[in-house]
Order: structure tokens, then C-alpha cells, then sequence
């Protein structure tokens, strides 16, 4: 069978994904790495997360995980024994072998399947997309918005506007197809702008500060995907909106 051009570009991503992961955790971590809280357990729990969901969509590019199929388990061996050996590994370059790390590992894994049991690709997406967002900006030992004032503000420029195109994308599967209007832009902002204010909501939990660029970045990246959608729709073809856009 054809592979579609979505599968051959998870294909690439994996690829070049895992060669990412090796190469990063075979090298000595600089010191300004370990200020930006690389080695946190939560960033483990993301890094296998996302080879969870390229590994998965990559052997099963239409299929949610059925646990009674030996795909699933194939993937977590998989996963959890590159994970394991490489922690072990590790230790050649001057890296601590962390038995948490693992399990930090298996977290990520075990929560990409259990995801994807439910989801197919494009709101698997969408989730991991989500997840994401909230671990970088929350999970982490530093606050970015100190240590990488500009770099913080671009990710969240882009972040958020990567994820809204991904609600617009999925919305109808979760909305009222004839949905028009105000209610469309209601429905359009409101999964966006739910995870803006609960990773704020967070950040105050955790002491962390607000601060403006970064907030003004996300609105803006928000706002501006689905005002362009809805004109561009608008304008060609009205009910695009109610559609895989």
C-alpha cells in the first residue's frame, strides 16, 4: 500500500527525531543546559511522550492503539528498552545513570499509548501539541522567560499558533458542524484560549511570573490563526469552516 504524505513526513520526523535524542544524550551537557533544567524528569516525560506518538503513527498511521494487537506492546518494549539502555549508556560520556529518569521514560510512554488508545492522528496531535506547551512553559526547573527572554516568546508565538490551527483543523469532530459566526469564532478561541489561561492559572500555582511578551505573543498567535481562517473561509467558501479546514 502507498505510504500518504502524512506517514512518509511521521517517518521523517521519527528519524530524524530519535537521532536527535541519541546524539543529545551521548554528548557532555554544557553548563548552560543544566541551567535550563534539560536533565528534569518532566522533560524525559516529554522526549518519550513525542517518540511514543511518532514510533506509533509511524507502524499504525490510521489506527488507534488496540491493546489486544502485539503493535502496542512491540512499541513499548521497544521504547522502554531504548530508554533503558541508553540511560545505561550515558554513563560513558560522563552522564548519570537516574533509575527515576526511567521511570520518568515509561511515564511518557505509557501515557502516549493510553492517548492514542483513544485518539487518532490528528487530535493525537492536537493533545501531545497541548501537553507540550504546558510542560515546557511549567515543568521545567527554570523560568525561560529569565533565562531566554526572546527564544521564550518566539516558542509561545509559535506554540500557540501551531495549536490553534490544530483545534481548527479538529474542531469539527468535537463541535457542531453548523456552527456559524459569532458561535464559530466562540468555538474557535475557546480550546486556545482554555489552554492559555490554564497554563497561567499554573504558573501563578507555581510562583511563576507573569510577563507581558510571552502572553501578548500567545493572544496574538491565537487570535490572528482564526481570524484569518474565518475570513479566508468566509470569503471562499463558507462552509469550510465546518470541514477539515
Amino acid at each position: 500500500m502507498a505510504k500518504s504524505w502524512r506517514h512518509r513526513i511521521t517517518i521523517i520526523l521519527l528519524t530524524l527525531y530519535w537521532l536527535t535524542l541519541i546524539i543529545l544524550a551521548h554528548i557532555p551537557m554544557p553548563q548552560y543546559v543544566r541551567k535550563a533544567g534539560v536533565s528534569d524528569k518532566s522533560l524525559h516525560f516529554l522526549a518519550y511522550l513525542i517518540l511514543t506518538f511518532l514510533l506509533w503513527f509511524a507502524i499504525r498511521p490510521d489506527e488507534k492503539v488496540s491493546w489486544r494487537k502485539s503493535a502496542v506492546w512491540w512499541v513499548f518494549i521497544i521504547v522502554t528498552g531504548y530508554g533503558a539502555v541508553d540511560e545505561v549508556v550515558q554513563s560513558l560520556v560522563g552522564r548519570t545513570c537516574d533509575a527515576i529518569d526511567i521511570v520518568a521514560n515509561i511515564t511518557g510512554i505509557l501515557t502516549g499509548l493510553l492517548l492514542f488508545s483513544f485518539l487518532t492522528f490528528w487530535p493525537a496531535v492536537l493533545f501531545v501539541t497541548g501537553i507540550v506547551i504546558f510542560g515546557i512553559t511549567n515543568l521545567l526547573r527554570v523560568n525561560l522567560a529569565e533565562l531566554l527572554p526572546v527564544t521564550n516568546t518566539i516558542f509561545h508565538l509559535f506554540a500557540y499558533a501551531f495549536f490553534s490551527a490544530l483545534w481548527l483543523y479538529n474542531m469539527h469532530l468535537y463541535t457542531n458542524q453548523k456552527s456559524t459566526g459569532i458561535k464559530w469564532l466562540i468555538k474557535a478561541l475557546a480550546i486556545p484560549l482554555g489552554l492559555l489561561i490554564t497554563v497561567k492559572i499554573f504558573s501563578a500555582i507555581i510562583g511563576r511570573h507573569f510577563t507581558a511578551p510571552d502572553t501578548i505573543a500567545s493572544l496574538g498567535a491565537i487570535v490572528t490563526v482564526v481570524a484569518a481562517v474565518y475570513l479566508w473561509s468566509s470569503y471562499n467558501k463558507p462552509d469550510l469552516r465546518n470541514r477539515n479546514l
